[in-house]
C-alpha cells in the first residue's frame, strides 16, 4: 500500500514531531511539579538525555512515543510503505533505548519509562492515577519500571 500523502506533505508531517517538550512530556512535567517534585530537564551529562532527572531520588524518567520506540500496544503499527527501512529504523531505536537504560542503571540511576499510551488513548491513566504511580515509584526502590506495565 502506498502512502496517503505526497513526499512533501509526509516530510512536513514528520518534521513537526518534537523530541522535546511534547504534549505527553508536558503533562507529566506539570503534574509532578505541581505535586512538589523538582527535576532537571534533558540532562546532557547523562546517557540518552533523560526527559526528567530527579537527583534527589537518583531516578530518571523517559516519556516514550509508542511508535518511535516500538511499544507493543494498540498505538503501535508498522507502516505499510518502506517497511524494511522502518523496521531497521525502529529496531535500531529499540536497541539504543536498551543500551541507554543499561548504562544508566550501571551508573546507579533508576529508570522509569512512561509510554504514550499511558497518557492518551482508551487505556490512559487519569492525572491523579498517573501522579500516584510515578510518585510511588520515585519514593520506592525499583531500579526499572514502565507505565503501563508490560
Amino acid at each position: 500500500m502506498t502512502d496517503v500523502h505526497n513526499t512533501a506533505t509526509r516530510s512536513r508531517n514528520m518534521a513537526a514531531i518534537k523530541g522535546k517538550n511534547s504534549r505527553p512530556e508536558m503533562l507529566v512535567r506539570r503534574s509532578l511539579h505541581q505535586a512538589g517534585f523538582r527535576y532537571r530537564l534533558h540532562a546532557a551529562d547523562l546517557p540518552g538525555k533523560p526527559d526528567l532527572v530527579f537527583p534527589k531520588y537518583k531516578a530518571v524518567i523517559f516519556i516514550q512515543g509508542c511508535f518511535w520506540h516500538q511499544h507493543q500496544c494498540a498505538m503501535f503499527h508498522w507502516p505499510k510503505s518502506r517497511t524494511e527501512w522502518w523496521r531497521r529504523k525502529i529496531s535500531a531505536n529499540r536497541v539504543h533505548d536498551e543500551a541507554v537504560q543499561d548504562k544508566l542503571r550501571e551508573l546507579g540511576w533508576r529508570v522509569l519509562l512512561v509510554w504514550e499510551c499511558a497518557l492518551k488513548g482508551k487505556a490512559r491513566y487519569n492525572t491523579e492515577q498517573l501522579l500516584e504511580l510515578i510518585s510511588a515509584w520515585l519514593r520506592g526502590g525499583n531500579s526499572f519500571s514502565e507505565l503501563p506495565p508490560s
